[in-house]
């Protein structure tokens, strides 16, 4: 009962979700454009809520949690130019999902956009956009906004064309932190990545998240996962000193990052120069 509502729209929204289902329900209608959902292995009959509140959608059951891969399956299903990763918690304000649009194609080297973020109800702006806004990579005269090698994936417009060549999300990175390999590897093909401060998307946290401290120790596994597929020897070196000098959390990620650590060698391919010079002026 899968269908494709998406054939000759100019943009779709992927959607990955888990055990969301009450999230997604409220989310879903405030999209404007068709929707893939990507379920990853829901116990809380997620599909079936889904498929009888919204026959529109596109909905992808997975037999397992595939993580942030799931967008990558999602958007192989879209079918469109553009793709918006939004979260079972986000959407994109209303009009700006076309806004957005637009800037992609009026600057066809740009690769990835990403909005504004404003959060809760009280629609607080999300410190990482003003670290985003002020970029010490400034701004490229060929791209809308600050130049970026990271961005927030709930609120990320890609062109497909450019994400399908750079891999997609991958199985070694998953999930937390998936976004930092994508980037430096649509950077080293080419493509810009900027901020776009005059589109938003909203992003109202779901209460049902995991634990701090198990995400940021996620966050660390990701970044040793994504400087051994990347970064020169030396700049491991200094990442997995990070890791280490960060404490529990740390040290934990560093252990989730064992078992990958051959699944990440296998896929290491060294970054260009330029690429990670400027990887070191962002850690700088």
């Amino acid at each position: 009962m899968i269908t494709n509502p998406s054939a000759g729209a100019a943009v779709t929204c992927v959607v990955a979700s888990r055990n969301r289902r009450a999230d997604l329900l409220a989310s879903i209608p405030r999209h404007e454009a068709p929707v893939v959902l990507v379920d990853n292995a829901s116990t809380d009959d997620t599909v079936a809520a889904v498929r009888a509140a919204h026959p529109e959608v596109t909905v992808v059951p997975l037999d397992r949690n595939a993580g942030a891969v799931a967008r990558t399956i999602g958007t192989a299903r879209a079918g469109t130019p553009f793709v918006a990763f939004t979260d079972d918690d986000s959407w994109w304000a209303p009009g700006d999902l076309a806004r957005a649009v637009e800037v992609m194609r009026a600057h066809p080297r740009l690769g990835l956009l990403a909005a504004r973020i404003l959060v809760g109800p009280e629609e607080t702006l999300d410190p990482v956009c003003t670290e985003m806004a002020d970029s010490p990579l400034a701004t490229e005269p060929d791209l809308p906004g600050p130049s970026l090698l990271g961005f927030v994936a709930c609120a990320a417009l890609v062109r497909t064309e450019a994400f399908t060549a750079a891999g997609g999300f991958d199985e070694v990175v998953r999930f937390p932190g998936e976004e930092e390999r994508l980037a430096l590897d649509l950077a080293a093909a080419g493509w810009g990545l900027a901020y776009v401060d005059s589109v938003t998307v909203h992003h109202h946290p779901s209460t049902h998240r995991e634990p701090s401290a198990t995400r940021q120790s996620g966050l660390w596994r990701s970044r040793v996962l994504t400087a051994l597929m990347r970064y020169p020897l030396r700049d491991v070196a200094g990442q997995l000193l990070r890791t280490v000098r960060a404490g529990r959390v740390g040290w934990r990620g560093l252990a989730g990052a064992l078992p990958r650590v051959p699944a990440a060698l296998r896929n290491r391919r060294v970054l260009p120069r330029r690429v990670m010079d400027g990887v070191r002026e962002l850690a700088s």
